[in-house]
């Protein structure tokens, strides 16, 4: 009876410690896993894919025809199965698909290319399959920005300040071992990306879009199967499209379309490139002739004849409900508080990337109404990160966005009624979305830092406050004083040309040839520097830091012997800007090698580009890994040469520039330092399976114990 019992004192107390254990990591799960003080995991991806040291080498392994069906097929978004080495691993049956929205159907509707950008979904096939922890990884193509280097260097400001954001690294894709082209690499917004930053936490993820085209690049918004059936047929039209921009197979939009010739491109040759020499600016003596026009030259337009007095509305609730409508901040996308209605804010919901609920959704909505109201801002925003996000995206000028006429490319995230943002999408940053946004180096540079954020309300309560404008004026001082002036960005720079150059120079999909590349970082360097010498100029008071008080000002930093248009650009209905791939500037029109004056601006002659580049930047010179000396005298500021290392003054700021610590504990992202990486699996969802097992372990646990405390054996 003795030993009895004490059998089940033992029994009892090691049920007793393996519940306390269990509960114990129940309750300390996030320091148990988390290497910094954000609740995040350090996950091994961070060194294994985005150590940007080096350059990632990725091989795509993909059955020929299934490559070129894809490609050809690119529009419909749908994945198909791949072999992926990568990181000195072979990932099995990972899905791939092209990813665009503009961008995708620019791409497919020219002949000329297939540099599409791509998603690789590790676990799109093999359930649970990650790649270092990472489930899906974005391989950007740098479109319309002939730098190769807009995204990479916001992103790495991003990370220099701590803000939330994806990791970066630049990639050499290969498709069966062929060098398909140089990519900018990113951590996909998705459950890995929640993993690392906020752990375990049970959050909601949106990419709302008020330009809901399909997907734009992020997670979640896949594109239908099928259009409306109300909608109008515009595939008719498309065989009425002219290729090389003929304009004489166009259809008739009412005696619209410009005079014959006009603005006619080259013809495609057998090789898939057009001929340089049939793509060249018209000569001198080439006029046009104003009797084509309608009226006879003349142009007018007369308000009166407007709806409403001139002013042009669209109702997206004439549309289909299931094409989505269109409106540049309608749907909630803006983050706007208009009502309760939840409908009101259909654009957030259509975006989800996690599982969502009209539980979730009430909570996004009573968030946005207190933020409007101004009140208690602390418990319905995270205020320190999204302070440290607005330094970043209003340095980048990026007018495809909220700063601009577009509410989308970000992400909104919700944990516990308190909201966050989370970028996206940088490739037109820095005046890249030309006459749609900020299209000339003086506006660029000069842009305003303070009433930035022209597409929504969302900051406006925060930012009237004297407390948080202070600190976000701090971060952006931060970012100036330290990474633009402090050698942060001279070391990136010198760092990506030399990983970057030479796969630049023989990228066989390129949009732009290798010396418009060169030009392009050139005058990339010079931008830059100018923005951060307006900022400060702003910050300190000697420049105006609104739109409004910048009118007419005369103390604006002088940017006007830069043509930003070397540094690619979209423009967006009505034709292509210049520089964009594409259009009549574009490499696809200037593909002979022999004639790289092919590639100047269309309607310009030879006189005219020579002026032109004379009051630029200065020439860059024509050797791999060189950047041109620009003229300090005509406002720009020389770039320093590329391809070399960086030089000890640069190391000694490379730490900053590729990772800075900010005071909310972030991760070293130098990677010389990096704490211990969590292993296996690593996703939102996992996390979340090892807390039910804890759950299940005490259960059982506890029914034991019971079993042994209460359990008395029968007399006999």
């Amino acid at each position: 009876m003795l030993a009895h019992k004490r059998t089940i004192g033992f029994v009892a107390a090691a049920m007793a410690l393996a519940v306390c254990l269990c509960l114990c990591a129940v309750a300390f799960s996030g320091q148990l896993f988390s290497s910094d003080g954000s609740g995040g995991l350090a996950v091994e991806y961070e060194t294994a894919l985005f150590d940007t040291s080096e350059v990632l080498q990725i091989n795509i392994r993909m059955d020929e025809e299934d490559w070129q069906d894809m490609l050809d097929n690119a529009t419909a978004e749908e994945y198909y199965p791949c072999d992926v080495e990568i990181g000195g691993e072979t990932f099995y049956q990972v899905g791939i698909r092209p990813k665009g929205n503009t961008s995708l159907t620019a791409i497919a509707s020219d002949p000329t290319t297939d540099r599409y950008s791509f998603k690789l979904e590790f676990d799109h096939y093999v359930d649970g399959q990650t790649c270092f922890g990472l489930d899906k990884l974005v391989l950007n193509n740098s479109y319309a920005d002939a730098t190769n280097m807009k995204e990479a260097l916001i992103y790495d400001m991003f990370q220099y300040l701590g803000a939330d954001a994806s990791l970066y690294n630049y990639a050499a894709i290969s498709v069966n071992g062929s060098y398909w082209g140089v990519y900018v690499a990113l951590e996909a917004v998705e459950d890995s990306f929640l993993l690392r930053n906020y752990g375990a936490e049970n959050g909601a993820l949106y990419k709302p879009d008020s330009m809901d085209f399909g997907d734009i690049g992020g997670g979640g918004q896949e594109p239908p199967d099928s259009m409306p059936e109300d909608m109008p047929d515009f595939s008719a039209m498309q065989g009425q499209m002219p290729q090389g921009g003929d304009t004489s197979a166009m259809p008739d939009f009412g005696g619209m379309m410009p005079p014959d010739g006009a603005g006619a491109a080259a013809e495609s040759d057998s090789t898939g490139t057009e001929s340089a020499a049939d793509s060249a600016a018209p000569p001198a003596d080439a006029a046009l002739d104003a009797s084509d026009m309608p009226n006879g030259g003349e142009f007018s337009f007369d308000a009166s004849e407007m709806p409403d007095s001139g002013e042009f509305s669209f109702d997206a609730g004439e549309m289909p409900d299931s094409f989505g409508g269109f409106s540049m901040g309608g749907n909630g996308a803006n983050l706007n508080y208009t009502d309760d209605d939840l409908d009101s804010y259909s654009a957030i919901w259509d975006g989800e990337v996690t599982d969502t609920g009209d539980k979730d959704h009430r909570r996004v909505v009573k968030a946005l109404e207190n933020i409007a109201a101004g009140t208690d801002l602390e418990q319905y925003m995270d205020i320190d990160n999204l302070l440290r996000y607005m330094a970043v995206h209003v340095f980048s000028v990026n007018d495809d966005s909220l700063t601009g006429m577009m509410a989308h490319n970000y992400y909104l995230y919700e944990s516990d009624s308190q909201l966050n943002i989370i970028p996206w999408d940088y490739n037109l940053a820095l005046g890249g979305m030309g006459g749609m946004g900020s299209n000339d180096a003086d506006s660029v540079v000069n842009d305003a830092i303070d009433n930035a954020f022209t597409g929504t309300e969302f900051f406006d309560t925060l930012l009237a406050d004297e407390t948080y404008l202070t600190q976000y004026h701090d971060y952006m001082r931060q970012l100036v004083d330290e990474y633009i002036n402090g050698g942060g960005f001279e070391s990136f720079y010198n760092r990506v040309r030399g990983q970057i150059d030479e796969l630049v120079e023989t990228d066989p999909t390129a949009f732009y040839t290798y010396e418009e590349y060169l030009t392009a970082v050139d005058t990339l360097y010079q931008v830059v520097m100018l923005r951060g010498e307006s900022i400060s100029g702003q910050l300190d008071g000697t420049i105006p830091s609104t739109a409004a008080e910048q009118s007419g000002s005369d103390a604006l930093v002088d940017a006007s012997g830069l043509d930003i248009s070397v540094m690619g650009t979209m423009n967006m209905g009505g034709g292509f800007g210049g520089g964009m791939p594409g259009s009549d500037t574009a490499q696809d029109v200037a593909a002979d090698t022999e004639n790289p004056q092919a590639a100047d601006a269309a309607g310009q002659t030879a006189a005219e580009q020579e002026a032109s580049n004379e009051d630029a930047a200065a020439p860059v010179e024509q050797q791999s890994g060189t950047a041109g000396q620009s003229n300090p005298e005509d406002g720009g500021t020389a770039a320093p040469q590329g391809g070399g290392e960086p030089s000890d003054s640069d190391a000694a700021s490379s730490a900053a520039s590729d990772g800075g610590t900010g005071s909310r504990g972030k991760p070293d992202m130098s990677f010389g330092g990096m704490p211990g990486s969590w292993g296996g699996s690593s996703s939102a969802g996992s996390s979340m399976q090892n807390l039910i097992w804890y759950g299940i372990c005490f259960v059982v646990l506890l029914g034991a114990l019971l079993f042994a405390v209460l359990y008395r054996r029968r007399p006999r």
